[in-house]
């Protein structure tokens, strides 16, 4: 995956505003961040060279998705969307007609709004968001650079806690050369009834796996599972996302860095959520005594 360069036509935040509301509204009103983001990259007709710039080298986030954050901040500042607890992202009013909608005018309402609540002592509106976005992929980062350093053994055994701790039965690491790639497989049932057989790989990646690496996996799943999983510590490129989901070839299930991330907090296997208390101080209750 590119590195963060100068690329010609590279869309600034506020001109994937409209894209945004575009999506949002295409989803019927309301969708995850993935959603979102895939179908902006269609409606923003976003090239594959846009699509694959890392923002930095860490390689959890792209350039593009950043920036899409920012534009999901922005626009629930000004409050023509919100965001519930479970990560979802809706419009604030259905009947939006978004020819009225101008981003020029959301970005200096926003600005104008954060000006006015902070002295110049503190960080512009810019800075503040930036820092926000990085404090969340900080602890991922910090995750991913943990996990490069264990055994692939151990990176094995961490996928099948986690599968287990996800509801799967009969989770067994079997991975071994001149297998295929694959490293375990198990069992998932939904609603106690259905059962799939699922086989796994797991892949400590910095960089991005290819269609090449989907195809090989699944020729080796061929005959053996119902369906595959693959686990990453780094990214898959759109291609390969495609190929996952290929018609007519069994389908593959995809987790990147973030998502692995992700279920290791839901599940905290190794990640601690720390809350911080916050005391406010009633001087009206103290000055009624």
């Amino acid at each position: 995956m590119a590195r963060k360069k100068h690329i010609d036509n590279f869309p600034t935040f506020d001109q994937l505003i409209i894209p945004t509301l575009k999506a949002l509204i295409k989803l019927g009103g309301s969708g995850t961040i993935e959603e979102i983001n895939e179908t902006v990259y269609v409606l923003a007709n976003l090239s594959e060279e846009i699509l694959q710039v890392l923002h930095d080298e860490n390689g959890i986030k792209t350039e593009v998705d950043y920036r899409l954050a920012w534009s999901r901040t922005y626009l629930k500042k000004f409050g023509l969307i919100d965001n519930s607890s479970r990560g979802v992202w809706a419009l604030t009013n259905s009947d939006l007609n978004i020819t009225t909608v101008d981003p020029d005018i959301i970005v200096k309402t926003v600005r104008d709004q954060h000006n006015k609540e902070h002295t110049k002592n503190y960080k512009s509106e810019d800075e503040e968001i930036s820092d926000q976005m990085e404090e969340i992929s900080d602890w991922k980062e910090k995750l991913l650079l943990t996990l490069f350093k264990i055994s692939a053994d151990a990176f094995e055994r961490l996928a099948q806690r986690l599968l287990r701790e996800s509801g799967f039965v009969q989770v067994e690491v079997t991975g071994k050369s001149g297998d295929g790639g694959i490293d375990g497989k198990g069992i998932v049932k939904i609603s106690g009834f259905l059962s799939f057989h699922v086989i796994f790989q797991c892949k400590r990646y910095k960089g991005t796996i290819s269609p090449s690496q989907v195809r090989d996996f699944r020729g080796a799943m061929q005959g053996r599972a119902d369906k595959g999983l693959f686990i990453t510590t780094g990214t898959f490129t759109r291609e390969a996302i495609k190929e996952a989901t290929r018609d007519g070839a069994p389908p593959i299930d995809l987790i990147d860095g973030d998502l692995l991330c992700e279920k290791l907090r839901e599940y905290k296997l190794g990640v601690e959520t720390t809350l911080i208390e916050k005391f406010d101080i009633n001087t009206e209750w103290f000055s009624k005594l």
